[in-house]
Order: C-alpha cells, then structure tokens, then sequence
C-alpha cells in the first residue's frame, strides 16, 4: 500500500526567487509510488472516475478529467473498449478557490486552505492545506486562483482483496494563476496542472518539485 498524501511545504518553499514581474510561485507536484527501472508502473487499458460515492460529473470535472485523460494516453495507457473494463482506474479529485492578495510589493501571507468544495464531490479536498507567502506587484489587488489536483492509479479492485491493495500511484499538484490571466479558466488550468503533474512521469517517489 502506498503511502497517503501529505501536505506540500509551500510555506518553506525557496520565496527568493519569487519577484515582482513573476509573483506567482511554480506548480507544485509530489508523486508516491513503488517502481523502479527494473520494475516500472504496469500499464494497460484505464478509465478516468470520480471519487466513488460522489455526485454526478459537473462540466469543470470533464475539464480536469479529459486532461488527465490525455496525460494517462501520453504515458503509455490506453481507453477501454466500448462496454468492456478496464485493467486500471485513474480517480481524479480536483479543487479550485481564490485568494485575494493586497496591492503590495512587500511579501505577503496569503492563507490557502484545502478543505471544503472538492470538484463537486465529497470529501475535504485533495489535502493540500496550508499558507503560503509570496510578494505581490503593482498597486492594485489581485485575485489568485489555486487548483490544487489529486489522481491516484489503481488497478481495479479484486474480490477480497484487501483496501488499497491495487493502488499503483498516487500524485497531487498545487498551481496558481492570476484571476486577469488568459490561462485562468479552468480547461487551460486543467490542462496546465495535469502536464505538471505527469511531467516525468512516474517521477521521483516522495519528493516535492517546482514545475515552471
């Protein structure tokens, strides 16, 4: 069984390098899994679902989950047959909120929790809590969006198997984008966070790293 999800460290990330023409921290992605060169990450026909249990797919959950969707057909998996199933099963839970930050250049604390609103579906959002302090140019306020994105990969379940037994991987990433920018609607987002999230894929187990 893989280990669960942490919280990302993004109140210690390196804030130097933050500055007033980029105020705006890098995606931040951490990845859990057990492959290595000799035993890589079993590939196969998947499908993309929600939390089980949750509530019907809205149209932002199409977003997120067509990007995954790509990012998974990128890496080697392929869709299932019409009326067929699937060897695997990527579980997508999303969530996106805004901050507001005060027209200021000075660093600035900007609390960005994670629970609550979850895509759409129950639970405490994707677990990726906490503050994070980054400088804000110009002389007007900004509002910030943070999409934070968790997708687990498991192979599907099997009768008495015990919970958690199939899983395979399990990734989250934490991305933010000015409410103003071009890129801050939510198919760009999903698109943006999902690259950044498979970006090496299956990555390093454990480690947090910045995507630009």
């Amino acid at each position: 069984m893989l280990r669960p999800l942490v919280v990302l460290g993004l109140a210690g990330l390196g804030l130097a390098a933050c500055t007033t023409t980029s105020p705006l921290p890098p995606t931040q992605v951490i990845r859990y899994h057990l492959a290595s060169p000799s035993t890589p990450i079993a590939r196969g026909t998947i499908a993309v679902e929600p939390l089980p249990g949750g509530a019907p797919a809205s149209l932002e959950f199409a977003s997120y989950a067509a990007a995954v969707q790509d990012q998974l057909l990128r890496n080697g998996y392929t869709l299932a047959a019409p009326g067929t199933r699937s060897d695997f099963v990527a579980t997508v839970d999303f969530h996106r909120s805004t901050a507001d930050a005060p027209p200021r250049r000075s660093p600035v604390s900007i609390g960005l929790g994670g629970g609550g609103y979850s895509g759409g579906y129950r639970g405490g959002g994707v677990g990726l809590g906490g503050g994070l302090s980054f400088p804000i140019g110009g002389n007007k306020a900004h509002s910030v969006i943070v999409t934070e994105l968790k997708v687990i990969i498991s192979r599907r379940a099997v009768p008495g198997a015990a919970a958690g037994a199939g899983q395979l991987w399990d990734g989250s990433a934490r991305g933010f984008a000015d409410l103003k920018a071009s890129d801050a609607d939510a198919d760009a987002q999903a698109r943006r966070i999902a690259a950044a999230l498979f970006m090496g894929f299956p990555g390093e187990s454990g480690r947090t790293v910045e995507v630009k």
